[in-house]
């Protein structure tokens, strides 16, 4: 009795906060509801919309997928090279490991403002060092070929957690391991592949799962460089940084289309759900739990 109503405070914050808003959207996914009339019972039309007329729903789901098979696994190699680079018993090792997880406390706001001075095609600074040695810079941002890959480079200047998580996998390995293969002769590359990347094959798993959970889910970065308050920039240039969750938030908070944004919250679940079991099903081909 006590333990619950300790709890209670929680337990009521849940139901009314987190719980009832999820039952009421999967209501409101099947209804035809603008937030200023009462929703109205259409049933399976908001679901039947989005896979077979709505143009953009395949053009935001393709732009995610992007970033979830290219980005989330691009983003997964720099934070275990950084972090074998930080595992290094050099001098000033507490300095260079500040360095690079201080971008992760930044707010996403303020490194999509500075990443987008920073690929200014006139004056930023990724031009200007370009130029200095006579290459044209691209356009970056403003270009919809270079948009998605320039948001890659960004996400990877945001990658300390992981690189935490990275470093201290590393540091668990035991050493008698290396040592061992250095008695047998084994030089670093060996060492790499037949002891450190199995070792921590564990936390690469959880670091891919998460990193494609945040990259279906992904929001302010692309919302903050494509105008922002301006429902006719989202996603430009052309549409390449619409991703799900603006398109999500287009349809809810500017068209007030609240039961298609419900059904497109719902679609969303269901990939991430199928996306995280077949990465985990798959992951137990190649994750070693124990040294064997």
């Amino acid at each position: 009795m006590y333990g619950i109503l300790f709890i209670s405070p929680w337990i009521i914050g849940f139901l009314v906060f987190q719980l009832y808003p999820i039952v009421l959207s999967l209501y409101y996914s099947f209804t035809n509801f603008s937030l200023i009339k009462p929703p109205d019972w259409i049933g399976l039309s908001n679901y039947i919309l989005l896979f077979t007329k709505d143009k953009n729903f395949y053009l935001a789901l393709s732009n995610t997928l992007y970033i979830a098979l290219i980005g989330v696994p691009v983003q997964l190699v720099f934070s275990f090279i950084c972090a074998l680079l930080l595992n290094q018993k050099i001098r000033s090792q507490v300095f260079f490991r500040t360095i690079y997880i201080v971008p992760t406390i930044m707010p996403a706001v303020a490194t999509a403002i500075l990443f987008r001075w920073v690929f200014n095609p006139e004056i930023g600074l990724v031009n200007s060092l370009l130029a200095s040695v006579h290459i044209n810079g691209p356009t970056w941002f403003a270009d919809p070929n270079w948009a998605k890959p320039t948001l890659i480079i960004m996400l990877c200047w945001t990658v300390g957690s992981t690189i935490i998580i990275y470093l201290a996998g590393l540091q668990g390995v035991p050493t008698e391991l290396y040592e061992s293969a250095e008695i047998e002769g084994a030089n670093g590359l060996q060492k790499l592949g037949f002891i450190t990347i199995p070792l921590i094959s564990p936390i690469t798993l959880f670091n891919l799962i998460t990193g494609l959970i945040y990259a279906f889910q992904m929001f302010t970065e692309p919302f903050t460089l494509s105008g922002g308050t301006d429902a006719s920039t989202l996603g430009r240039p052309q549409g390449s940084l619409l991703f799900y969750s603006i398109y999500l938030y287009q349809n809810a908070f500017y068209f007030t289309r609240m039961g298609k944004a419900s059904a497109m919250a719902w679609v969303l679940l269901v990939v991430i759900m199928i996306v995280t079991l077949v990465t985990l099903r798959t992951g137990n081909r190649w994750t070693n739990y124990e040294i064997r």
